[in-house]
Order: structure tokens, then C-alpha cells, then sequence
């Protein structure tokens, strides 16, 4: 069993060989592109005094382990989960937070609740223009590769997904996304990802977000990326994919002249290709 944090550790790190003769893969920060060899340890000693990565744990996740760890000098101690209470009528009524008309005492509804479950940084390729159609703007993204980790599992995506994008007048852009994962299993597992939402903000924001010299000095809480998610699988490991909800929050990064995450390129290459991050949360 892994220690306190492991989770956070390698969900902060996308692996890759940066040769094909490599034996061994390394892991970049996804907060600070900073690259070492692939080990739980060093990952973690780097992440203990990350500002980037702290400082987004303090804004986005003030309960993180590694940032306790970093703030306190220890790990912070997991409470175990309690086990669910019968969800039987009363306990329905009882904790139903609405309207205490009849009908809410006719029909009981259960609050959802939102776990983080997964984390995907994908590399795109640039993107096409498909022109003007009726409903705005369309553009065409297809995905170089990456990678992929979470609470049931982790490896890659698969080469060759797509974005279809529908820009509308205020730049708001609609995502239509057909990822494919492959697990670390042996055999792998297959799993199609479809996502859609919206990224949406100021027009200044949007504009930058599509230009390559200003998209990493853009605040990601300045503007919204959010998608819902569905997993489809035919794998009996996987199979209780296809009834699970998520929804996601995701981030653009990628300028040129600078490495991106998966670096597919050696480390002293250059790329102007852009990444985004997903962070998903299932929904309970």
C-alpha cells in the first residue's frame, strides 16, 4: 500500500521516454515543467517545495497531503471513510435539504456529491479551420498522444482522437472530444472517452487563449473549462465505467519555444503544439 499523498504525487507528474532507447521513463510537473527521473520519492521531494504546485493546492485543494506535509513538516493523517448509511426512506426524508412540501416528502431525492477520480493532460496538434457554418466558427483538433491516472487506473491516449470545436461571435467555444484510453494492464484495457461542455470568459481571455505567445500567462480562474464526461468500455475489468457520470475541469497550456508535458520531442527540441489538462470528478 502506497503512502499518504501517493495519489497526489502522481496525479501532479505525466510520464514519458524521452528516447526510445531509454530503459527507464521520466516524469515532468505539470505545474512547473520541471523534469526528473520517474520515482515516487523524488517526485514528492520536488513537489515539497513546488511554489506552482503549492500554490494551486492552497487555492484549489487546501486539504492536499503534500501541501500539509509542506506546511506542517507531516503527512496528514486519513480518516477512514464511514460506511454509507441505508439509504431507506426516512434517511432519504431526513436529509433531504429542499422544499419540505409534500412532494418533497413524496418524492426523497439524494444530493449528488463530486469525487475527483481521474486526471488527463492530452497533446494537440494544431488546429484546422474548418470555416464559417451556420452556427459559428468551427475548427478541427486532433491529439498527438497522452497520458492518463486516477483512482481505477492509469496509462495513455491512444494517438488520434479529435475536437470538434464551435466557436461562437464572443469566442465562447462549444467541445465536442473523442478521446481513447489504454490502460497499463496486461492485457490493456480499452476505454472511449466522450466530452462535451463549454470554455467560456472575457473576449480578452478567450483571445489569448488562442494565442500561442500568451497562453501560459493566462490565470486559469479567469475564465471556465468545464465538460461532462462518459466512459464506454467492452472490458469485463472496466465494465462499471459505462454507468458512472463525471464532469471536468480543464486548463490550455503550450507556448512556443517551450517543452510541453509529454515532451514526444527530446528535451532540447522546440514545439509550438499546445496541451490541455482535464481534471475529472465523478459524480456519486
Amino acid at each position: 500500500m502506497g503512502r499518504i499523498g501517493d495519489g497526489d504525487i502522481h496525479a501532479a507528474f505525466v510520464e514519458f521516454r524521452a528516447k526510445e532507447s531509454d530503459k527507464c521513463l521520466s516524469a515532468q510537473c505539470i505545474y512547473c515543467q520541471s523534469i526528473r527521473a520517474k520515482n515516487t520519492s523524488r517526485q514528492r521531494s520536488h513537489l515539497l517545495e513546488c511554489p506552482a504546485y503549492l500554490n494551486a493546492m492552497k487555492e484549489h485543494n487546501p486539504d492536499n497531503a503534500i501541501l500539509h506535509e509542506a506546511v506542517n513538516g507531516t503527512p496528514t493523517q486519513t480518516t477512514p471513510a464511514k460506511t454509507p448509511k441505508k439509504r431507506d426512506l426516512d434517511t432519504m426524508v431526513n436529509g433531504f435539504q429542499g422544499n419540505t412540501s409534500s412532494a418533497s416528502h413524496s418524492f426523497p431525492i439524494p444530493k449528488p456529491q463530486l469525487e475527483r477520480d481521474f486526471q488527463m493532460s492530452v497533446q494537440l496538434n494544431p488546429k484546422i479551420s474548418v470555416g464559417p457554418g451556420i452556427w459559428g466558427q468551427r475548427n478541427w483538433v486532433s491529439f498527438i498522444s497522452g497520458h492518463w491516472n486516477g483512482r481505477f487506473g492509469k496509462g495513455t491516449v491512444v494517438p488520434g482522437g479529435q475536437d470538434s470545436q464551435l466557436i461562437a461571435p464572443d469566442l465562447s467555444t462549444h467541445i465536442d472530444a473523442n478521446y481513447l484510453l489504454q490502460t497499463h494492464d496486461h492485457p490493456p484495457a480499452f476505454i472511449a472517452i466522450k466530452m462535451d461542455g463549454w470554455r467560456v470568459g472575457p473576449r480578452d481571455i478567450l483571445e489569448k487563449l488562442e494565442d500561442p505567445s500568451q497562453i501560459d500567462e493566462v490565470d486559469p480562474k479567469t475564465y471556465s473549462f468545464r465538460v461532462n464526461v462518459h466512459m464506454e468500455t467492452g472490458d469485463a475489468r472496466y465494465l462499471h465505467l459505462n454507468t458512472g457520470m463525471w464532469v471536468a475541469s480543464g486548463v490550455r497550456r503550450g507556448t512556443e519555444g517551450r517543452i510541453t508535458e509529454f515532451l514526444v520531442f527530446h528535451p532540447t527540441s522546440r514545439t509550438n503544439r499546445s496541451l490541455v489538462v482535464y481534471d475529472a470528478y465523478r459524480v456519486i
